[in-house]
């Protein structure tokens, strides 16, 4: 986010930008004047303390600024014309599950935190952002802000150039996720193996972007269902390896507990196949336009196995079109959009 908007805004010659970030050569950009603070991503007190007192420093010592744009959740105490926020974590709306604690407590603390990091200063910005509209009305409720001053920015994104290839002989299943414990990993796994036992072993293939060693989750999923049969765990993928599996998948799951957009989505849906999703209402935002989709309840291994079956066998009746929702604004599809309405 913070690399898009900053090559965006080298490209404006009518703005004058300062950045602040915490390590300059990770998004350099010409044209634009750089504050850096490397202490500032040292852990969550030295992150508050950076946004609340450094950055208010920082402003008053700045000449006039016109607007102040925080891309990170915050609503840093600063002087300036106007003032926005970015808001992409999820946390805040994800339920929390026991298991959670246990696979990475940090991630369960910051879902209840980041409740109150969102309402902190809030109230000074002109415009709150974020990517869906289902978003822009559970943070109204949140943090009590009116609608009409959250914007909906859609992420702009580069299609992914996926080979036009056939499907594997083997039919595939993928899910390509970081190995975290709200991507809902163990949901798949089991349903892949509740589904082998069902119709027999080598009949299909799921592949997932888990190795199986990279922390106390991906571990766990390893030592439960690393002997399942029909479960690759391949690991991480470049986005030129992703492009080729995108190519030999014949189905995209997607049974993720959380997410501000979900990327695989949008890169999978020009293929045309089908797609088996959580029924949440992130995922029925970003699937819309798609034409052959079945949602499944969360973490609901039996009915995902079902769904998987389906897609199988081509029993496509629990498999449809997504609408495309209704436009609400205010609503940015890109960067240009979202500084005019920043800098009305």
């Amino acid at each position: 986010m913070l690399r898009e908007c900053l090559h965006y805004l080298s490209e404006r010659e009518d703005f004058h930008v300062t950045a602040l970030v915490h390590k300059r050569e990770l998004c350099d950009y010409p044209g634009i004047d750089y504050i850096e603070i490397p202490w500032s991503i040292k852990g969550w007190l030295r992150r508050l303390w950076c946004e609340y007192v450094t950055m208010n420093r920082i402003s008053k010592q700045l000449p006039e600024t016109d607007l102040w744009l925080s891309l990170h959740d915050t609503s840093p105490r600063v002087k300036a014309k106007a003032q926005a926020v970015y808001c992409h974590t999820l946390f805040p709306f994800m339920k929390s599950r026991l298991r959670d604690w246990r696979m990475d407590y940090k991630i369960a603390l910051f879902s209840r935190f980041t409740r109150f990091v969102y309402k902190w200063n809030v109230k000074s910005n002109k415009y709150m952002i974020v990517q869906q509209n289902w978003l822009r009305e559970a943070m109204s409720k949140l943090v009590r802000v009116d609608a009409s001053r959250i914007i909906v920015a859609p992420p702009a994104f580069k299609p992914m150039a996926i080979p036009s290839t056939s499907p594997s002989d083997k039919y595939t299943f993928l899910y390509p996720a970081t190995p975290d414990a709200h991507k809902d990993f163990e949901t798949l796994c089991e349903a892949a193996s509740i589904l082998e036992s069902r119709i027999g072993k080598g009949r299909f293939r799921v592949v997932i972007s888990v190795k199986g060693d990279e922390n106390r989750y991906a571990k766990w999923l390893y030592r439960k269902w690393g002997s399942v049969d029909s479960v690759d765990f391949h690991g991480f993928m470049s986005r030129d390896e992703l492009s080729e599996v995108y190519g030999r998948s014949a189905c995209l799951v997607f049974p993720s507990r959380a997410e501000t957009w979900g990327l695989p989505i949008s890169e999978f849906m020009p293929t045309g196949r089908p797609m088996i999703i959580s029924d949440l209402p992130f995922a029925h935002e970003t699937a819309a336009g798609a034409s052959h989709v079945a949602f499944f309840p969360v973490s609901d291994a039996n009915a995902l196995s079902d769904r998987m079956q389906d897609a199988m066998e081509g029993r496509m009746a629990s498999f449809g079109a997504v609408p495309k929702p209704d436009v609400i604004q205010p609503y940015a599809p890109s960067w240009d959009a979202l500084f005019d309405l920043l800098l009305q």
